[in-house]
């Protein structure tokens, strides 16, 4: 593989994504190093402080490794929406002892900056960016500190802009993918453009290295994305049940469902778009929810992480790309090698 990723120890073109909110674990990080890929820690909805934790542990099994970080991108939520809003999903939040209608609207950004001197002070392989595209200072800082950028896009316009910030290495995400869109304008839920059609638009826009997201889940998804001119996959879904990932039990479960067969995407847990599996929440909420993120991620994250502990499934965020039926209970590396078999 001709990449940038090469001089990485990168022999396996097949990344394991970052996937905030408890699924990544430095376990599976080291898993997809060891099954000679690479994985990216999530750096998402982490303070600096629990991301260098672990770091620290990735770096202790003496593997290669990236980080990967929301860039901020506010999506302001209007006030009056909001409260709307936290009303109509307040009977959700009550079912497990949570008051929802007691929230007030927060708008951070995710320890962005404390996140960003962690990283040039102790500089990682790899650091890969989604929701925005950084300060081209920072890309550079973060290149000069011998740190390989990639950036997510979800367009070959995306693709120009991250081009012209410095990224060494383009993730284009195809809508198929799980969990938030990376994409820049989250007002706007993403075209449906099929992964090799996305890829051709983007090659035609930028000459760097393309790896391709969203929907693969099986050798000949793998192969097909690499003859369409990607450079790398990577995957997330695939590995949410893998015996390293930290997925929930009751999301485990549900991705193991066979009744559950349907995907959507939705803002209703967070107010920006992220492919999930159906469930009562998004078939109740999402024509309800307004745009809004951060905002709708702390509303409705109490109610999630209680219902999570209370293995409801109904209530939580299922997030899954379309491949999610080939998502199996077994090691990581196993998955990995098998995703590699027709190359």
């Amino acid at each position: 593989m001709a990449s940038p990723l090469t001089a990485l120890g990168v022999d396996a073109p097949i990344l394991a994504a970052p996937m905030a909110g408890g699924p990544t674990t430095p376990a599976l990080v080291t898993a997809a190093a060891r099954a000679n890929g690479l994985g990216f820690l999530a750096g998402g909805y982490r303070t600096a402080d629990a991301l260098a934790e672990q770091i620290a542990r990735v770096r202790s099994d003496g593997v290669s490794f990236g980080v990967n970080l929301f860039a901020p991108n506010p999506l302001p939520v209007d006030p009056e929406a909001f409260r709307r809003y936290a009303h109509a999903i307040a009977p959700e939040a009550q079912t497990h002892d949570v008051d929802v209608q007691a929230a007030g609207i927060v708008e951070d950004d995710d320890h962005w900056s404390e996140k960003i001197d962690l990283l040039l002070s102790d500089p990682v392989p790899v650091v890969s960016f989604t929701f925005a595209v950084p300060d081209a200072a920072v890309i550079a800082s973060l290149r000069a500190a011998g740190t390989l950028v990639v950036q997510t896009v979800t367009s070959p316009e995306e693709a120009r802009l991250a081009a012209e910030a410095g990224a060494d290495v383009l993730a284009v995400q195809a809508s198929a993918a799980g969990g938030h869109s990376g994409t820049l304008t989250p007002q706007r839920i993403p075209a449906a453009i099929p992964l090799p059609d996305l890829l051709a638009q983007v090659r035609q826009e930028v000459s760097l290295p393309l790896v391709a997201a969203g929907g693969l889940a099986t050798p000949a998804d793998v192969a097909g994305a690499l003859r369409a001119g990607a450079t790398a996959v990577m995957v997330g879904t695939v590995l949410l049940r893998a015996d390293e990932a930290g997925t929930s039990l009751p999301y485990t479960a549900a991705l193991a469902d066979p009744a559950r067969h349907r995907t959507v995407v939705t803002r209703a847990f967070t107010g920006r778009p992220a492919r999930a599996l159906a469930n009562d929440f998004t078939d109740q909420y999402t024509d309800l929810a307004p745009t809004g993120y951060p905002a709708l991620h702390h509303l409705t994250s109490p109610m999630r992480r209680a219902a999570a502990a209370a293995g409801d499934p109904e209530r939580i965020n299922l997030w899954a790309g379309t491949g999610h039926r080939h998502a199996t209970a077994e090691p990581a590396a196993r998955i990995l090698r098998r995703l590699a078999s027709r190359l």
